[in-house]
């Protein structure tokens, strides 16, 4: 475990959206056989309830912007003075260039601009983002960040996997940081356990198994029928569930001893919304009363990845000064946080509106041959 502490680096606002389309999974009685009592006992076990999810033209990128877009209008920022953008997901709209830049791109920031992504870490992702910014903001790098953190979760999986699909659901979300003259320590702990790197996996897609002919029809069922292809989100759930349990509780406590405080001192613990039950147990494990935590943020919204502890400080921490981030992830990775949101402006979770039309895949398509013929 990795421990660090910051002093001069405070957040000044965060704003998330969510797309329009919504599906509640009691609208999804098909996918366990026409079994009320089975769907019941799954949303009861994992706090199962509605999620957001994108259409085939959106993706991380553009739900990043959006928020950004709204947070830099909220806060009056002037686009010019951004000195660095730093973007967190594991859905990207390209291997490269880094999404950082596409979005700097598309907001027009000036050249003097530091801009660069953090993946492959999914839901411990925001806290590794943040403490990037709060280390380039004290060390004098740069005297702020836009931080931006999404990712389209729900295209992880077929629809009709009962292993994960449903536990998914997608968000955009933006935080600005800024250096501080005044004292706002914030405390970091980080760790990783790289024995585990295939536990929580997306077999297929980069350089060691492109996509290719081969495997584009390869459709998978296990043996309960539920569908995988190579490209989706593989998890050794009982693995996954034993490491969240070791490091989660662990962290919040030598994170609170690190920082010399206690868990009367929290307002409220984020914890990832990986599942209703994850929540819960780690927070009992911790020893973490009722009130100062939820897993309604999951219930709402689902599993979000990488923005998932953010949808957390949006959905719930709106009247909360000193918070408690813990967050696990792949890698196997994980990342806890004590931060200072006083004085900080929280905008929630808002509908993402698209900023302009996207190519349908065939425009796509078509766009991309003429690039390569120099047709354009």
């Amino acid at each position: 475990m990795v421990l660090s502490k910051f002093e001069h680096v405070k957040i000044k606002g965060i704003l998330g959206v969510i797309p329009k389309n919504c599906i509640n999974i009691d609208d999804e009685l098909e996918f366990y056989n026409n079994d009320l009592k089975l769907l019941e006992r799954n949303k009861k076990i994992l706090n199962l309830g509605t999620r957001h999810i994108v259409d085939d033209k959106t993706t991380s990128v553009d739900l990043c912007e959006n928020a950004a877009v709204k947070l830099i209008e909220n806060l009056n920022i002037n686009k010019q003075e951004i000195e660095s953008v730093i973007f967190v997901s594991v859905t990207h709209d390209y291997f490269y260039p880094a999404s950082a830049c596409l979005i700097h791109g598309k907001l027009g920031l000036s050249e003097n601009c530091l801009c660069y992504d953090v993946s492959g870490l999914a839901c411990s992702g925001y806290v590794h983002g943040l403490i990037q910014a709060h280390a380039l903001i004290e060390a004098g790098v740069v005297k702020n960040c836009l931080l931006l953190c999404g990712d389209t979760a729900s295209t992880f999986t077929d629809r009709r996997n009962r292993i994960n699909n449903m536990l998914f659901g997608d968000a955009g979300t933006a935080t600005f940081l800024e250096y501080t003259k005044e004292k706002n320590t914030s405390f970091f702990l980080n760790g990783t356990r790289g024995s585990g790197w295939d536990r929580l996996i997306t077999p297929a897609g980069g350089k060691r198994l492109p996509i290719r002919k081969d495997i584009v029809n390869l459709e998978i069922k296990d043996k309960n029928e539920n569908v995988w292809y190579m490209w989706n989100d593989s998890m050794k759930g009982m693995d996954i569930f034993k490491f969240t349990m070791e490091v989660g509780p662990a962290s919040i406590k030598r994170l609170l001893e690190y920082a010399g405080k206690k868990i009367d001192d929290m307002d409220f613990f984020a914890i990832h919304q990986a599942n209703g039950q994850i929540v819960n147990t780690v927070a009992n494990h911790a020893g973490i009363p009722r009130e100062k935590y939820s897993n309604e943020t999951f219930n709402k919204y689902a599993n979000c990845a990488a923005a998932s502890v953010a949808t957390v400080l949006l959905d719930k921490c709106k009247d909360k000064n000193t918070v408690f981030l813990c967050t696990f992830g792949v890698g196997l990775s994980y990342g806890s946080a004590i931060i200072n949101l006083k004085n900080s402006k929280n905008y929630g979770l808002e509908i993402y509106k698209p900023i302009r039309e996207n190519f349908s895949r065939e425009k796509l398509i078509e766009y991309w041959q003429k690039f390569f013929k120099n047709e354009l």
